[in-house]
């Protein structure tokens, strides 16, 4: 945000003089060194208050001072100063029209004279020079006074032949002037002057782009009779011109080759070219056959750039010219070839031009156009653009609804021959003997699926009908084929040209699941009433009528499983599958009914997770018709509980517990659509989580059950026979893996089994391997080696050798149950960092349920045991994830249970064993989170029944306030809720001397100052605490940070009104 300027002083009487203006006050020198520092902020406010002064003091002294000093300042030494004096003067002679610009022109002229200026100093003189003109331009003066708009236009051809010095800023800024003044000045002024630059127009990039700056601003005067005095040609596209056109534009690529910009004579060139109708001439003979040929990285980015840019300015023809020319094949290969490190993309910079062109386009044929003129550029079949474009979002819906269209007549009738299809020398030299046919096909059909996909991520203003529309073209081609065409079933009525693979099927099986995902998190479509009330709502996943997108796509399955005739499936169904599957639609039915009835969250996460498990029969159907199985009689059990009495013995479990079974279940497959409906369902019953449910979830942190599903995996795993020394190998390793963990986790694995092996060496092995060399040597009796004959010793060689090679098989064995082992611990640590998604979510739906109590203990145990030994990145994670929520969702939180109820001697309980456990860490971060569980636990405490005393006061209240005492007492009491203030003090009060008299405590001085800080209402018992430990013994190093405890203590009594 810009602050407003000081107000500047009037200005006093200047005595008369030349000493005048160096007797003014500070504040007018000022202005000119903050002018000349670098920031910009400082010299845009420093012009301004100088141009207020002058206007308030009126002191031509002090503006003949002002104008010298900003004149010298152009040419400063100083980069950064020239553009602020620069500026500075440009809004002084806006100001002060009375200044005539010749005589200031003049006085830069002589300032910086190029001509008796030392040769150290030419460069500041040639930026003074240029700089004085840009002031002149910048006043919006010039062009009224045409007698120094000639000068400065000659001063600045002049300066362009200073080209090290300034580069082509003399030039830019002449065109800049050019498209400021009116054509008549131009005819009169300038013509005559610049008639040498127009003439010379093909010899440089900047002379170029004057001449058709001129064209485009006066048309009037540069007429095709003129270019032809000029140039030799009516036109600047022609056949003629080509080859010095092609000249001028790779010098002008070599120019840009650093800035990466399409240069402004490229963007010219274009315009003029279409204008003349010359478009393909140039586009044919200067591009491709000119600017391309030179096979150089600046020609091939300008050649990019020229595509990129002429989209906006061209008809259909002309894009067709473009998008199938040799540029956009040769665009096809460098976005291929940039996938390899190092490589510099131009990709990011054509979606740029791309997502422009359609974004500002009204024309949805030209929008198709691009859009099938960049899918259709392939490598071996593939697109090269990505499948998930952002451009999509720009279309207009007749032409997405065409480009769907034709993405789904692609996927089943693929059309090369309309692709720009292209192979890469690199492909070229490693292409193997396949059938290259079959190769794009399915190369372009995992592309054309991926896309269909992405648009409807990336769309979001589709209708549901073209969302229902791709949706089942995908689930369709993923899991059946079309055996006859049906008027019932729209997908059957165009046969695949080139029947599906079995890879094709997965792949589109897998984006099906990616496209549900996308479903479940859709906001509602349709410019309806009710959609917009929905999407107020921030409801997802459902249509404006409030179905389910899964649940429409179940019935759009249950339709084709009913036309055997016409389709079948790719996988098929066994009779028991099939079987689920029709339970699975009547209990649909069932729970429908019962919805409507009562709309019970119960009822909706029994149906929500139908459909999910439903719909992964067709992908899995072996795996997921148990759990189907299993949730179906759930559901059944469930709803028959309502209709009669349970039992008192009954110990079946409660349909919450049920679910939170079956989202462990679900949670433990490598799906994100699983880890997202799991954690949408989860936020649904919350509310309704019992003490059992939550255990089921906090089960599977304990860590505790780590180590014995660990050594569980090994003992059955291995035979009957090895099953004491594998036991033994074991626990050798664990108790390497407690002292190494997971550091080094190649060389530690390698070295532990060297251990182990040696000492299987020692033991068994050496036991062996003496036995057969004993058997050897009876075979020969007492006689010597050389006495033994040669089938002795080839029998002892062959049980030697047997003997390694069982030992070698053993070992192999281990390192296999280890990797094992490895792998599992990986799952497991990934499953636990799913499970605490569903603790996030809890905490964040149930801050106020007492549940929540019994999360704190888990959590710090899984922090504790992660903390105390060496870990993996995964480990790390874990770790991190844990603490975030157990501080940011838990401690932190901002509103926590209301209704202790019977808890309060639990939590009193709790708190002190969180406030000892603390002390007796020896790691201060690790009792960080213990003492911050105890603050947590003592705001509960102390807001509890504050809360109840804002309710209105009955008369029973009033009786027992009476009766309990003084007026301070019944402060207090408010103050302090249930908190049995007397026995947290004790606690704290404990913890407070071990912290003053212990050297290597745990706790530190912030874990104090931030209870003083949080309940000032522990300030006052805590400050014997600290008197004491000030005044007994301790060093007068310990009494000075003693003393800023007992400061910040006293200061929190005080505040607090103690």
């Amino acid at each position: 945000m810009e602050t407003a300027p000081a107000p500047v002083p009037a200005a006093a009487p200047l005595p008369s003089g030349p000493q005048g203006v160096l007797q003014q006050n500070r504040q007018f020198l000022d202005f000119f060194w903050d002018i000349a520092k670098p920031q910009q902020e400082v010299r845009l406010a420093a012009t301004e208050s100088l141009i207020r002064y002058l206007r308030a003091s009126e002191q031509e002294d002090e503006l003949k001072y002002t104008l010298k000093r900003l004149i010298e300042g152009l040419g400063a030494t100083r980069e950064a100063a020239r553009p602020g004096f620069s500026l500075a003067l440009a809004q002084v002679l806006q100001f002060f029209e009375e200044i005539p610009l010749h005589a200031v022109l003049q006085q830069i002229q002589e300032k910086h004279n190029l001509e008796r200026v030392k040769k150290k100093l030419f460069r500041n003189a040639a930026f003074g020079n240029f700089f004085g003109v840009l002031s002149l331009f910048q006043s919006g003066r010039l062009a009224k006074d045409q007698k120094a708009l000639l000068e400065c236009v000659r001063l600045l051809q002049s300066l362009a032949q200073h080209h090290a010095h300034l580069r082509d800023l003399p030039r830019k800024t002449l065109v800049d002037i050019l498209s400021e003044i009116p054509e008549a000045v131009f005819e009169k002024v300038l013509f005559s002057t610049l008639k040498t630059d127009l003439t010379s127009a093909f010899s440089t990039p900047e002379q170029l782009h004057l001449l058709l700056v001129g064209m485009q601003k006066f048309p009037g005067v540069l007429k095709p009779n003129k270019l032809k005095i000029l140039l030799g040609s009516s036109a600047i596209v022609t056949t003629e011109n080509i080859p010095r056109l092609v000249k001028v534009l790779n010098t002008a690529a070599r120019s840009e080759k650093k800035d990466r910009n399409l240069p402004h004579v490229g963007l010219d060139l274009l315009q003029v070219s279409v204008k003349e109708g010359a478009f393909k001439l140039f586009w044919k003979e200067a591009v491709e056959n000119g600017l391309l040929k030179e096979k150089s990285g600046p020609n091939s980015y300008m050649c990019y750039r020229l595509l990129g840019s002429s989209l906006p300015l061209l008809s259909l023809d002309q894009l067709q010219i473009v998008l199938r020319g040799e540029v956009m094949r040769h665009y096809g290969e460098h976005v291929v070839s940039a996938q390899l490190p190092g490589r510099f993309k131009f990709a990011p910079e054509m979606e740029t031009y791309v997502n422009s062109f359609l974004e500002g386009c009204d024309d949805p044929e030209k929008q198709l156009a691009v859009m099938i003129g960049f899918s259709t550029l392939t490598n071996q079949g593939y697109p090269v653009v990505p499948s998930f474009w952002k451009v999509v979002k720009h279309l207009q819906p007749v032409a997405l609804l065409k480009y769907v269209n034709w993405l789904k007549m692609m996927f089943l009738r693929p059309d090369f021959d309309c692709c720009l299809d292209f192979t890469t020398s690199r492909q070229k030299q490693n292409q193997e003997k396949v059938n290259m046919t079959q190769h794009r096909v399915v190369r372009l059909r995992k592309w054309i699926i991926a896309r269909l996909v992405s648009i409807i991520d990336s769309q979001g203003k589709m209708e549901e009908d073209l969302v229902m529309d791709v949706v089942k073209f995908c689930f369709f081609h993923a899991f059946f084929e079309t055996q006859k065409p049906t008027a019932e079933i729209p997908e059957t009525k165009s046969l695949p040209s080139v029947p599906l693979a079995g890879q094709t099927h997965s792949m589109a099986a897998n984006l099906f699941f990616s496209l549900l995902q996308i479903l479940n998190s859709l906001h509602v479509l349709g410019d309806m009433v009710e959609a917009a009330a929905l999407r107020e709502k921030h409801i997802h996943g459902v249509t404006a009528d409030r179905n389910l997108w899964i649940y429409l796509i179940i019935q759009y399955a249950s339709v084709l499983l009913s036309h055997e005739k016409h389709v079948k499936a790719v996988t098929p169904f066994t009779a028991e599958q099939r079987a689920a599957w029709d339970r699975m639609l009547q209990s649909l039915e069932n729970l429908q009914r019962k919805e409507k009835e009562s709309r019970s969250m119960e009822i909706f996460a029994f149906q929500h997770l139908l459909l999910l498990v439903g719909i992964h029969l067709f992908k899995s159907p072996a795996e997921t018709q148990d759990l189907l199985n299993d949730l179906l009689n759930c559901i059944e059990r469930a709803l028959d509980k309502k209709s009669k009495k349970k039992k008192p013995d009954d110990e079946e479990p409660e349909w919450v517990e049920v679910i939170v079974e079956i989202l462990l279940s679900l949670l433990s497959q490598p799906s994100l659509l699983m880890r997202r409906v799991c954690k949408s369902v989860f936020g649904r019953i919350c509310p309704y989580m019992s003490k059992k449910s939550l255990h089921l979830v906090l089960n599977v942190l304990d860590p505790e059950q780590d180590q014995d599903e660990e050594s569980a995996v090994v003992v059955m795993e291995e035979t009957d026979k090895k099953k004491k020394t594998l036991l033994e190998d074991m626990n050798e390793e664990e108790s390497a893996d407690s002292s190494d963990d997971d550091s080094s986790e190649e060389d530690g694995k390698e070295d532990s089994e060297d251990e182990n092996n040696n000492e299987g060496v020692d033991e068994n092995f050496r036991n062996q391997l003496m036995n057969v060399l004993q058997a050897g040597n009876a075979l020969g009796g007492d006689k010597s080696d050389e006495d033994v004959d040669d089938e002795t010793m080839l029998a002892l060689d062959e049980n030697v050798s047997a003997l390694f090679a069982e030992q070698q098989k053993q070992i192999q064995a281990k390192k296999d149950e280890k990797e094992k082992m490895r792998k599992e611990k990986i799952l497991r640590r990934d499953f636990k960092i799913k499970v605490l998604d569903l603790i996030e979510v809890f905490l964040a739906k149930q801050p106020e349920n007492p549940l929540v109590f019994d999360i704190i203990d888990p959590l710090l145990l899984v922090i504790e045991r992660s903390m105390s030994s060496d870990s993996d990145k995964q480990e790390q994670d874990f770790l991190q994830k844990t603490a975030d929520i157990f501080t940011n969702r838990l401690c932190r939180a901002k509103q926590y249970c209301k209704s202790v109820g019977n808890l309060v001697e639990d939590l009193h309980a709790l708190l002190e064993s969180l406030v000892k456990r603390a002390s007796k860490h020896t790691d201060s971060v690790l009792a960080l989170y213990y003492f911050s569980a105890s603050l947590y636990l003592f705001k509960v405490l102390k807001g509890n029944v504050a809360r109840e005393t804002a309710t209105p006061r009955s008369p029973s209240k009033k009786k027992r306030k009476n009766s309990e005492g003084s007026s301070a007492q019944t402060d207090q009491l408010s103050g302090t809720g249930i908190l049995d203030l007397k026995r947290v003090t004790m606690v704290y009060q404990e913890a407070l001397s071990g912290f003053m008299t212990r050297r290597k405590s745990a706790l530190t001085g912030s874990m104090f100052l931030d209870l003083f800080n949080r309940f000032p209402v522990m300030c006052k018992p805590l400050i014997d605490t600290l008197v004491k430990s000030i005044t007994a013994g301790a060093r007068q190093h310990q009494q000075v940070r003693r003393k800023t405890r007992k400061q910040s203590c006293i200061k929190q009594q005080f505040g607090d009104g103690t």
